[in-house]
């Protein structure tokens, strides 16, 4: 994978955990059957705060694994 798609989808990545945090998107997704395609298959039952706090820890990862990609090439190959 290139670093522009790489960069690419880190930001298309960002912004929908942005949407869930800052965006209102955990209370619309709250109790949806979509959250549970869209987020984790167990969020369904989770509050908006829950899933907030999911979107939340999963941001820190993936900037995590964006980071390391950004200087290990071999890394953004694993997806």
């Amino acid at each position: 994978m290139g670093i522009a798609v790489w960069i690419g989808a880190f930001a298309v990545t960002s912004l929908f955990w942005a949407w869930l945090l800052f965006g209102g998107g955990a209370a619309w997704l709250e109790g949806s059957f979509l959250s549970g395609l869209l987020v984790h298959f167990r969020a369904p039952e989770w509050t908006a705060e829950g899933i907030r706090l999911f979107a939340f820890l999963m941001w820190i990862g993936a900037t995590i694994w964006f980071v390391v990609g950004i200087f290990v090439p071999e890394v953004r190959g694993m997806w």
